[in-house]
């Protein structure tokens, strides 16, 4: 069992990073002068406020999940139901 263990462990550990890496590459990506002007002319009040106390990542954040059709709340995005026509 230990040889297994020690057999498993490190591919494991190296699948977990790549991942991660996946999951942090968009973090990453600073944000386009084109998109902040764009979240300037469009943003909410509430947009506003989440820039005024959280910095500008979560704001976009929040503007970019409100353009895809998903609602974000606090660091959950739920995906919003729109009304049928």
């Amino acid at each position: 069992m230990v040889a297994l263990i020690v057999i498993l462990f490190p591919p494991l550990v190296i699948a977990f990073l790549l991942v991660m890496e996946r999951v942090e590459e968009p973090l990453r990506r600073p944000t386009s002068q084109r998109q902040v002007e764009e979240f300037l002319a469009t943003a909410t009040p509430g947009d506003v406020d989440t820039l005024a106390s959280s910095g500008i990542r979560r704001a976009m954040d929040r503007w970019r999940g409100r353009r895809s059709g998903r609602v974000v709340r606090g660091t959950e995005a739920v995906t919003a139901q729109r009304p049928s026509d």
